[in-house]
């Protein structure tokens, strides 16, 4: 079996069909289809079946699936290290970060970046999607929880202040008339974030108008007076119209932290890139301890 089937027949087991499998390997569904079926004739036997919903081993692909993830491991490990020892100041680097962070925060690191090394191509994936570094999803991820991945070097970068944000109309009714003002948090699958705990705890009768999980969304809906929310300072300072709403106690703030693959420590390219966010970014106890 050659890497390349690997990978079909990996992506297939993890996006359920030969379109999805197709879509993310940027190839056609014909060749997925032709390759799997070259596989199971050269097996003798089928690797899928069908289900209503998607694709799903068969008992003898589920006897090489172990063998293909070792295959796809080996493979991976020599790509990083293939990467992390590029030595020439070029090529792409792939940046994980929220989508506030890269908009608020990081957008300045990565323009005198591209002013120093014009060659290095900074790719900025802005998700709130941990991806997996193991897999190059990403050559550096930018976090606000630290990394749990097994081979990852990882640090905290820089402390984010939050604070309490509305339109100059809300901010007023948040101060004499707490009940009355409308509450924007995150949605449901971020409602453990300790900044809503916060607002919810703070603001106990005021009702939920509106969730989302970005936070640029939540600071255009302050703007436009639909409520309150807390936001990082480097976006609700930075917008026109709103502003901050004094607190007895300020919202928790929150840890940045900055990670790569251990195999691409020696990768030119996101060194100078930590360089400069350190210089740029860290706090100064961090950057006096950087490892």
């Amino acid at each position: 079996m050659e890497w390349g089937d690997v990978r079909i027949f990996l992506a297939v087991l993890r996006k359920g069909s030969f379109g999805e499998a197709a879509r993310s390997l940027g190839v056609s569904h014909p060749t997925v289809g032709r390759r799997i079926k070259a596989l199971e004739a050269e097996a003798q036997q089928a690797l899928f079946r069908r289900t209503r919903d998607g694709l799903v081993l068969t008992d003898a692909g589920d006897r090489v699936l172990a063998l293909a993830e070792a295959v796809e491991n080996s493979a991976l490990a020599m790509e990083r290290r293939l990467a992390g020892n590029h030595e020439r100041l070029e090529g792409i680097l792939r940046i994980s970060s929220a989508e506030w962070f890269a908009n608020y925060v990081l957008a300045p690191v990565l323009c005198e970046l591209t002013r120093r090394h014009p060659a290095i191509v900074p790719e900025v994936i802005a998700s709130y999607r941990l991806l997996n570094l193991s897999r190059r999803d990403a050559d550096i991820a930018f976090r606000i929880v630290p990394f749990t991945e097994p081979d990852i070097v990882q640090r905290r970068l820089m402390s984010i202040p939050y604070a309490l944000y509305g339109s100059p109309e809300t901010a007023h009714i948040a101060q004499h008339n707490p009940a009355a003002v409308g509450l924007i948090l995150m949605n449901t699958a971020q409602s453990h974030f300790s900044d809503v705990a916060w607002l919810l705890d703070r603001f106990p009768l005021s009702r939920r108008v509106f969730t989302s999980t970005s936070r640029a969304v939540q600071a255009q809906m302050c703007q436009r007076g639909m409520g309150i929310a807390v936001l990082p300072r480097p976006i609700g300072d930075a917008i026109a119209g709103l502003q901050s709403i004094p607190m007895p106690e300020s919202p928790p703030s929150k840890d940045i932290w900055v990670g790569y693959h251990s195999d691409l420590r020696h990768m030119d390219r996101l060194r100078v890139m930590l360089d400069i966010a350190d210089a740029m970014l860290a706090d100064p106890a961090t950057s006096a301890t950087r490892t």
